[in-house]
């Protein structure tokens, strides 16, 4: 389980906004990619009852990813999320295009923070100083809110995709490469959502049309 030490540690030396992020969405074939930060209250315990519903997000169900998203909002100081579409991801790659959605997230906190905490990936262009923490979402309380927060972020846009692109299995898979998704992509294949840099779609890709109908809209959300 995580707890408040490495936050703890950073409050000691005068740090008192600390800043939890991590990513959802790097491995699979279609979808954004999702980046979230948080900025949690200095002066929690570690006790509170809310902080016990909050884990690794891989770790949860999505009924708990649900229910801890509606805490982490109402409770930290500053709640930021960005996702980076599928075409941008082609253009730039999935590297480029999560440091991107992180560097936004940050950014675009209602509570600028002073140091983050980040699932060990380097976050480059960043002004702000930053620990790289090995397992991070399982560590630190901040940064499994980021990773819940990104991942019912990226999880919700998902099933929105399965309505307006009907037999993927959208809803179930969410994108990642699962025997389902693999054997619906070769028999309808890749739709407007599909990364096509990515080497299973890009092998099925050339020989059909164009998909006509544009991705769903990408959505932001923010609270503080």
């Amino acid at each position: 389980m995580p707890d408040l030490s490495l936050e703890r540690r950073l409050h000691q030396a005068g740090v008192t906004l600390v800043a939890g992020v991590d990513e959802a969405g790097r491995g699979p074939l279609a979808g954004p990619v999702a980046a979230a930060a948080v900025i949690l209250p200095p002066d929690l315990s570690g006790d509170e009852p809310w902080l016990a519903l909050v884990d690794d997000s891989k770790r949860l169900s999505a009924a708990q990813r649900d229910r801890a998203i509606t805490l982490v909002q109402a409770h930290a100081l500053a709640v930021a999320v960005c996702l980076v579409g599928p075409e941008q991801i082609d253009r730039i790659g999935i590297g480029q295009a999560t440091l991107q959605a992180m560097l936004q997230a940050v950014s675009e906190l209602a509570v600028p923070p002073q140091h983050l905490l980040l699932d060990y990936v380097p976050l480059r262009r960043c002004h702000l100083p930053f620990d790289l923490i090995v397992r991070g979402d399982s560590l630190s309380y901040s940064i499994a809110a980021a990773s819940i927060v990104a991942k019912v972020t990226r999880d919700r846009w998902m099933l929105q995709a399965d309505a307006q692109f009907p037999g993927y299995a959208f809803a179930q898979h969410k994108g990642y490469p699962t025997a389902r998704h693999l054997s619906c992509l070769q028999a309808l294949g890749p739709c407007a959502i599909h990364r096509r840099s990515f080497a299973p779609v890009r092998q099925v890709c050339h020989a059909l049309p164009e998909p006509v109908t544009p991705p769903p809209a990408l959505t932001q959300q923010q609270h503080a």
